[in-house]
């Protein structure tokens, strides 16, 4: 049986945060759970601006875990709102607020609301490696072929 691992979350500035909707999963196979704004106000991004927006909430997670966050589908479609460097990562010693760095890439000003769904965060199992310093590397059917190199 799979376990899910417990991540424990912290609501920043529980007095003025407590309206803002916790992480959550929308559909029941969801792979990540949405992210909430904590703005006090409306904020308008107007085209190419970038904005470093607040959750009020802080995670704790376990060694061999990390948090990505990555922008949602419907507000990059429809509004050209991305984020700046998607996917973003949270590693397991970050106890301090989660921050969504988004950018607005649409045609028109984007006005973003106290408590709108900004971005998703998945939690991934990750390793750290060790790294061996070699003279060469094996052969491939590939090698270096890099960006394009099998056709458009």
């Amino acid at each position: 049986m799979n376990r899910s691992p417990i991540i424990k979350l912290l609501r920043l500035r529980p007095e003025d945060n407590f309206d803002i909707p916790l992480p959550c999963y929308m559909t029941p196979n969801a792979a990540g759970m949405d992210l909430s704004t904590a703005i006090e106000n409306d904020l308008t991004l107007k085209k190419g601006d970038i904005f470093l927006m607040p959750t009020g909430i802080a995670i704790a997670l376990p060694d061999g875990y990390e948090a990505q966050i990555r922008p949602r589908s419907g507000l990059a479609v429809k509004h050209g709102i991305g984020l700046i460097n998607s996917p973003g990562t949270i590693d397991a010693d970050y106890r301090g607020e989660i921050m969504i760095p988004v950018i607005n890439l649409g045609k028109q000003d984007y006005t973003f609301h106290r408590g709108d769904r900004i971005a998703q965060i998945i939690i991934k199992q990750v390793c750290q490696v060790k790294l061996e310093l070699v003279e060469d590397l094996d052969t491939t059917e590939r090698n270096a072929g890099g960006f394009g190199h099998t056709g458009i």
